[in-house]
């Protein structure tokens, strides 16, 4: 369902079963996945894809070249910025265009969550079920199951699929259920249990 007000450009494809709500904007070249709700006031750029699944809550804006993955949440005000170093013109004040520009996109990876009004900057690579608090500014990379929050972003523990806290087991970490992860080079990763 895509309401009567909300701007979806020629070219931008929509999958099925996905709730686009009043005055969200998604560009052409976007690619929304299917099962997905985009809130309302939220901003796709164009180029952005957005996997299966995936929550994108009012007034988020995800620039270009985000790539999310499926079951991604973006929290209400959350914004996917895509220029390290922005400006409106070049050094002679010429006015910019898009080949001026060296856009480095945001990639969410599976399950991951953005919490509400979090930044964050170009460039940066959020693991699977990462999770990042609410108002958080992310200058770096978050690993698999990490848990993030505040200016800047820093690391104050890990998180299961369900989004809570992991409890340490010796040299492991545990969910509420029981399941055991371990550390990678990549965060955490699920091992059994």
């Amino acid at each position: 369902m895509i309401a009567d007000d909300a701007r979806v450009e020629s070219g931008a494809t929509v999958g099925e079963h996905t709730f686009v709500w009043y005055r969200a904007h998604i560009r052409a070249g976007a690619t929304i996945g299917t099962g997905c709700v985009i809130g309302s006031n939220a901003f796709i750029d164009t180029d952005v894809t957005v996997g299966d699944l995936s929550k994108i809550q009012n007034s988020a804006q995800i620039f270009a070249p985000a790539t999310l993955g499926n079951g991604v949440f973006v929290g209400p005000g959350a914004i996917l910025t895509n220029d390290r170093n922005p400006r409106a013109v070049n050094p002679d004040l010429t006015k910019q265009t898009g080949e001026d520009w060296d856009a480095g996109g945001v990639s969410v990876d599976n399950g991951a969550s953005i919490g509400a009004g979090a930044v964050i900057v170009a460039g940066v690579k959020v693991g699977e079920w990462a999770l990042i608090g609410a108002g958080a500014i992310v200058t770096r990379d978050v690993l698999c199951h990490e848990l993030v929050a505040g200016n800047p972003a820093r690391h104050i523990g890990w998180v299961g699929r369900d989004g809570r806290r992991l409890a340490s087991d010796g040299d492991h970490w545990v969910d509420d259920a029981g399941l055991r992860y371990e550390s990678t080079a990549q965060g955490l990763a699920e091992v059994g249990r």
